[in-house]
């Protein structure tokens, strides 16, 4: 990485390495995401995608080399040390109240991260700023229209985007996005893309899809990885005619 690379990211890693006994899902994995950016790690099935957005999340700590955030090292922090740090991460499967509203919800994961975690109800009445983050993180994601109804009767992908309302309650510098459309319906894929671009600037998203047109579609800088290593790192455009990315993950063309 260049010196240039470095000193304009938020996100470094500098020759991750994870390994499991004789496997080496990561090998030297060499990144840097500039802040306020949209990045996709992409690559096929075995690649170490998923380890790889471990390592950065914290659940898996690399067998070498150095992850740092925001001029912090936080090689070997655990998860909730990286979430005071400002990075939040959503999940494929959903962790829901169901017998709650939307707003309940996500009024809940505002108290968890204050001093008031157990007055929901009764004497806790949300303050200003905790109903100015509630009010927000429902908009972004998309929900205004769906904040006074029960979760379990929202679709699978309204869950989604509760998620996505329960990570921006974090306030996060950075937000990892695992598999956002997994699951979902063409229609619902649509909308989950609307909410994420219209997320504010100011967060940097890092996100793996295996639904390449909307992953594409998404972000400004992709890296593609494949037995481990980075492969390449280009512009959507760039990675959508990349012969090298088409043989080892979205096909090879074959000609007549």
């Amino acid at each position: 990485m260049s010196k240039e690379a470095v000193t304009d990211s938020i996100l470094i890693l500098d020759n991750v390495s994870v390994t499991f006994g004789a496997l080496k899902a990561n090998d030297g994995v060499n990144l840097a995401v500039k802040a306020g950016s949209r990045r996709a790690i992409i690559g096929p099935n075995g690649a170490g995608k998923t380890t790889l957005f471990n390592a950065i999340a914290g659940v898996i700590m690399p067998s070498s080399g150095t992850v740092r955030f925001d001029g912090t090292d936080m090689t070997r922090l655990p998860t909730h040390r990286r979430a005071a740090l400002g990075i939040a991460r959503t999940f494929q499967i959903t962790n829901l109240f169901p017998q709650l509203t939307v707003e309940e919800n996500v009024r809940l994961a505002v108290r968890g991260l204050s001093g008031r975690k157990f007055s929901l109800f009764g004497q806790g009445a949300a303050n200003a700023e905790e109903a100015q983050l509630v009010d927000e993180a429902i908009a972004n994601a998309h929900l205004t229209h769906r904040r006074q109804e029960l979760t379990r009767t929202l679709s699978y992908g309204e869950q989604r985007q509760m998620e996505m309302a329960l990570a921006l309650v974090q306030k996060p510098k950075l937000l990892l996005l695992d598999e956002p459309a997994a699951g979902l319906s063409p229609a619902e894929r649509v909308r989950m893309a609307d909410v994420i671009n219209g997320l504010p600037r100011n967060i940097t998203l890092i996100l793996i899809e295996h639904d390449m047109d909307l992953a594409l579609g998404l972000v400004d800088y992709v890296s593609c990885l494949h037995h481990g290593k980075i492969l390449t790192e280009d512009t959507p455009d760039n990675i959508r005619t990349n012969e090298r990315v088409q043989e080892v993950y979205l096909g090879k063309p074959h000609h007549a």
